[in-house]
């Protein structure tokens, strides 16, 4: 069974995220904050991670950055950002800091599940 920690603040996206997940029998973690993020990476050592940016605490190019190059799992895990912030550079910012993959929100839920299993499937 494939590992997934979701990383976001917003209640309502951890619920329909968690909800989508599990329903496709992947085990979920759920982190609120970047800091709770890197304790559950660490612990859990998921096999992707699905990453919003603006949080409290740690943001997530931070985490991105701890997952990439100092975590247990820097070598296998996949990122994928999620965020508002949509402007070229953040998404340039963030795929050149290592995200696998790079979606803005509003996201339809289906287009990320799709790219959970392609990058799962690398």
């Amino acid at each position: 069974m494939k590992k997934i920690l979701i990383v976001d603040d917003e209640p309502n996206i951890i619920m329909a995220l968690e909800y989508a997940l599990k329903k496709k029998s992947y085990l979920v973690y759920i982190a609120r904050d970047g800091d709770e993020a890197i304790r559950l990476a660490d612990e859990n050592q998921p096999d992707l991670v699905v990453l919003d940016i603006m949080m409290p605490k740690v943001d997530g190019y931070e985490v991105l950055d701890y997952l990439k190059s100092k975590s247990p799992i820097k070598d296998r895990v996949k990122v994928v950002f999620i965020s508002a912030k949509n402007k070229e550079e953040d998404i340039q910012k963030g795929l050149n800091l290592g995200a696998d993959n790079y979606l803005t929100k509003p996201f339809s839920i289906k287009k990320l599940l799709n790219e959970i299993e392609e990058q799962l499937k690398k």
